[in-house]
């Protein structure tokens, strides 16, 4: 506070002009009340009656202290001029707010000038209400408050000055004051009083000093103070230096316990027995307990992860009282690192990791996990064959398979043993009608694993066999056949239904694991989604489908990406009487717009409403503190694309296939909520560690309007549309539906089978456009089976309703599991209506000067010193490579083997075209790939007559 002339306990001698006693018309020091009846000095003028009047009266002088921008609190009344019995037309109801700035107290009565200049006019100031009535011979008088500020200043002290021009007024009361930012600590680093800036709008910034025991992580350390005198954008922090930890709101840090001692492991297989001793300082406290953190460093992408569920940890892995733990249930031939952490009985009010020792060691070759689930394939009257998948945890090359199976009614001691080397096995010689109880292991070269739970299926009964064969009878065989099959049927269907209800009551257990495995529907009572901004306070929907979690459930460890509206973080979530876990967190940066936070809070009421376990799971959100954050389930192995390509040919067809078939199966539960996600793409879906997809990225597919700076978002009818995933009707007359969605899930498939190749390659925009118009399809990635290219040219029809429902796409997937023998074909070159694009996955050798650059076109750069130690450096040689020549010059991964050598053949084939269609090359050194691209060039005229059958499909 500069000045507050309410608190004056004697006249204010404030200078007025006119002089008082040379006129009539200046203003009037008089005492008065306030409006709480407090008695207060005024200043009053009311001559309406003489025009051209021109009084002023000014304070005195006001230093500012350091202060940039001036704020003035006026409290005045003002007469209504039409209240004024013939008032004449010079009556006013306003007056002028002047300031005048200077170094030392110079004023007199005639200096500075009363003018407009050299004062500095800050505003006219208007009443909200004024008086007229009259109450018992008084007057109704009605206070106005108004509040003006001006800057900046920058002399030592300023003067106010109030012009009246003609009205009759009171001035109760002037407050004159400044605002700044008051000392804080935030960050554990200490902000000092800071001034607010010279304008309304500045950010004045503040640098902090961390607390006594910490220090700097984030540098610089700094505040920024705004005009209303408030503290916002924080930037950098502190955290407590070892052996410290933070209390009292992050306001202290204070000693803590001091890390484990003399940890010592002991590996056996894929098992861990840790023990260390107690740590040296305990931080005053008695009460140390142990955690267990386990991060996995092998898996490929260049550091650790945290571990899965899987891992065991006996007697648990938090709050160990003793100091061993026994840890089961790890990776083979994998890497860890274990952190042992000490913490009191104080250390959970602190948002940093406390002291640990930590130990890295690497498991021995193990026998494979359990087996997790079992399809019945077919069956007969006698025999039953059966698919599973493959160990979530193989630790090393599956040898074969061993298929234990016994009658419901018998024990274990009564089975039988059937070996398979692949997935599947057909069991014969069993019981008309029987229910048998199936156990399936693999086996490595370490031993057997463990057998799978119990699964229960059942052959076929005579009754059922026999309606099997009416069915396949020719329909031409008249309706009276055909009447009879149906009375055969209906009779069966009863038979088995009531054979069932007798299973139930005889054995609940099994039926319920027999109805799981060979029925499963979607629930009656599904869901469907509700559009969050349907409702006309947005934030209801937040408060409806998302979870409130308090801001000390969340610890943030480290900045792993950035979003949209601001970092996304990987931290843990500790909620009251659960386990804690490891999960993302997206924050929303500071200086948000209502509308930001608004839309940022969304994906939340969005992805709220759905629980499956091939979408992202929401844990819950935080609005009621800063930052505003989103938390969701952590995904180990980050995004689908890139994790391909930095994974390029490791996984088998069945495991691509699984991952495509958890993400149809995802996307089919959200078309089955009616929810059309617009933006589907591999960088939109998020792997774990035991490869499970889940769609995620839910904010895009609302605000696909907004403007970006990512190319993959490209205008369409006014707005953005990734175009290489979206379907032609969408595009052109943006119709989004399942069925669009469906054409996108077709340019996932591709991106999975080809390792995260970016569809279309340097295609552009618009080019890609013109291309499907003329119905050009993506060709087969390497190495694709053709019955999943065939899906992918199903997803594709340009007319939406001859697309498959997502429903219809899981099962395909499943039989493909089920029957993995449908994948080994690949796919033929063919012809129809759909066309594929030259195929730019095997690139023409003729297009490059060195064998090196054929090496990097293919992706196999990192091989040039190998092939030019084994002296492939010339085509003619490269061209004439087998495999024993790929993997004595050291290629020995598969996948690699496997992209090299078809690349060597393609290669060998394009090479023996060359002189007879020697002009046809021409066209393809110099650039030209395809008809859409360069028109000028009519390839399809010109030269496809003379194509061969493997360099261009038309």
């Amino acid at each position: 506070m500069l000045m507050d002339s309410t608190t004056a306990t004697a006249e204010l001698g404030w200078t007025v002009y006119p002089v008082s006693g040379t006129s009539d018309t200046s203003w009037e020091e008089v005492s008065g009340y306030d409006e709480h009846m407090n008695t207060i000095r005024t200043y009053q003028v009311c001559n309406v009656f003489d025009a051209n009047q021109n009084n002023w009266v000014r304070t005195k002088y006001i230093r500012r202290r350091g202060a940039q921008r001036i704020h003035v609190e006026m409290k005045f009344s003002v007469r209504d001029c039409s209240s004024i019995p013939r008032v004449p037309g010079s009556c006013k109801e306003t007056f002028n707010l002047y300031y005048y700035e200077s170094d030392t107290d110079t004023a007199t009565k005639v200096f500075p000038p009363w003018m407009e200049n050299p004062w500095i006019k800050v505003d006219t100031i208007a009443a909200d209400e004024s008086f007229s009535q009259v109450d018992l011979g008084g007057r109704v008088m009605k206070i106005n408050t108004e509040v003006r500020s001006f800057g900046p200043v920058s002399r030592n002290g300023f003067y106010l000055a109030f012009q009246d021009y003609g009205g009759c007024m009171s001035l109760i009361a002037v407050r004159v004051f400044y605002r700044k930012c008051p000392r804080t600590v935030r960050n554990r680093a200490i902000f000092q009083e800071t001034l607010s800036g010279a304008e309304s709008t500045s950010l004045v910034a503040a640098r902090g000093v961390c607390i006594a025991n910490a220090e700097e992580v984030d540098v610089p350390i700094k505040l920024y103070c705004n005009g209303d005198g408030e503290w916002m954008v924080p930037i950098g922090r502190c955290m407590c230096k070892a052996g410290h930890e933070a209390v009292d709101n992050g306001t202290v840090c204070r000693a803590v316990s001091s890390a484990p001692q003399n940890v010592i492991s002991s590996v056996n297989e894929t098992s861990l027995m840790l023990e260390w001793n107690s740590p040296r300082e305990s931080g005053g406290r008695d009460d140390v307990v142990y955690n267990i953190i386990c991060k996995s460093c092998g898996g490929g992408r260049g550091g650790c992860t945290r571990c899965g569920d899987n891992v065991q940890f006996n007697p648990r892995q938090l709050g160990l009282t003793e100091s061993r733990v026994f840890i089961s249930d790890l990776l083979a031939h994998t890497q860890y690192t274990f952190e042992i952490q000490a913490v009191n009985g104080v250390s959970d009010q602190s948002p940093y990791s406390p002291q640990y020792a930590s130990v890295n060691i690497t498991t021995n070759q193990a026998a494979p996990s359990a087996v997790s689930i079992m399809h019945q394939v077919s069956r007969t009257v006698d025999s039953i064959t059966l698919s599973w998948s493959q160990p979530d945890q193989p630790n090393g090359v599956i040898l074969d398979y061993e298929l234990q199976y016994y009658e419901k009614d018998q024990t274990e001691h009564n089975s039988s043993i059937v070996k398979s080397q692949t997935n599947t096995a057909v069991i014969r010689g069993l019981k008309p009608g029987g229910i048998y109880v199936f156990q399936v292991r693999a086996r490595t070269v370490a031993g057997f694993g463990r057998y799978s739970g119990k699964m229960y299926f059942q052959t076929m009964t005579e009754a059922e066999y026999n309606t099997s064969i009416q069915e396949k009878l020719p329909l031409i065989i008249g309706s009276a056949a055909a009447g009879l099959v149906f009375l055969i049927a209906v009779v069966v269907i009863i038979i088995v239904c009531n054979r069932r209800r007798g299973f139930e009551r005889a054995d609940s257990e099994y039926t319920d694991k027999l109805q799981h495995y060979t029925s499963g529907h979607m629930s009656p009572g599904m869901k469907i989604y509700i559009d969050p901004f349907t409702y006309e306070d947005p934030n209801e929907a937040v408060r409806e489908f998302a979870k409130e979690i308090d801001i000390s459930c969340v610890k943030i460890e480290q900045v792993i990406g950035a979003g949209e509206f601001g970092e996304v973080c990987s931290g843990n979530l500790k909620l009251p009487g659960k386990r804690e876990m490891f999960v993302a967190i997206k924050t929303l940066k500071s200086g948000y717009t209502d509308k930001q936070r608004r839309d940022f809070l969304s994906e939340a009421s969005i992805m709220g409403q759905f629980d499956h376990p091939n979408v992202i799971h929401l844990e819950g959100v935080v609005t009621k503190s800063s930052p505003v954050m989103i938390i969701t389930e952590f995904m180990e192995n980050g995004s689908l694309d890139s994790f391909l390509r930095q994974n390029d040919g490791q996984f088998t067809v069945i495991q691509l296939v699984g991952m495509l078939r958890g993400i149809a199966s995802g996307m089919k539960y959200l078309a089955d909520m009616n929810y059309v996600h617009r933006d589907l793409a591999a960088r939109n879906i998020l792997v774990n560690s035991n490869l499970v997809c889940k769609v995620s990225d839910f904010g895009l597919s609302r605000f696909l309007e907004d403007d970006t700076s990512d190319p993959t978002y490209t205008s369409a009818l006014g707005g953005k549309i990734p175009i290489r995933w979206t379907a032609p009707e969408a595009i052109q007359y943006r119709k989004f539906t399942s069925a669009s969605d469906v054409w996108s899930y077709g340019i996932v498939m591709w991106e999975v089978m080809s390792y995260g190749e970016r569809p279309y390659w340097d295609m552009t925009n618009q080019d890609v456009i013109n291309a499907i118009e003329q119905d050009y399809r993506l060709p087969p990635p390497m190495d694709c089976p053709s019955a999943l290219h065939q899906l992918m040219l199903d997803c594709w029809q340009k007319e939406r309703n001859n697309r498959p429902k997502f429903s219809q796409i899981v099962n395909n997937l499943d039989k493909m599991i089920r029957n993995p023998n449908s994948l080994k074909a690949m796919t033929p070159l063919s012809s129809g209506v759909h066309l594929p694009l030259l195929d730019r996955s095997v690139p023409d050798f003729s297009s490059f000067s060195t064998v090196d650059d054929w090496l990097d076109a293919i992706k196999m750069g990192q091989y040039k010193d190998n092939f030019a130690n084994g002296n492939f450096t010339s085509f003619d040689l490269v061209s004439q490579m087998t495999m024993e020549d790929i993997l004595r010059v050291g290629v020995t991964l598969a996948g690699h083997q496997k992209k090299i050598l078809n690349s060597v053949q393609m290669m060998r084939a394009q090479m023996n075209q060359i002189q007879s269609v020697e002009d046809t090359v021409k066209w393809f050194r110099n650039g030209t790939f395809c008809s859409m691209c360069h028109p000028r060039h009519n390839i399809k005229e010109t030269v496809g007559r003379k194509m061969t059958s493997n360099r261009l499909m038309i």
